[in-house]
């Protein structure tokens, strides 16, 4: 099982896309929102993803698709 932080940075219409229920609904991972900062205009929040490395990297990949700032800050790997 693996863990990955990332946090997630939208601006202006990007705001009101509900990609965190996309992550929950396509990706095999568990989504932990740890901290979060969300208006109209601008938002940025960090998530936990838990699960398998393929998952992630295919959850990471299509965030990266949707415009959305992507800063992956840090990984742990258990048993």
């Amino acid at each position: 099982m693996t863990e990955v932080d990332i946090n997630l940075t939208a601006r202006g219409e990007q705001v009101a896309h509900p990609w965190i229920y996309r992550l929950c609904r396509d990706f095999d991972v568990e989504v932990s929102i740890t901290k979060a900062n969300v208006d109209t205009e601008f938002g940025w929040v960090q998530v936990r993803l838990k699960g398998a490395v393929e998952e992630i990297q295919r959850a990471t990949a299509w965030l990266m698709t949707t415009g959305l700032h992507v800063d992956a800050e840090q990984r742990a790997v258990g048993a």
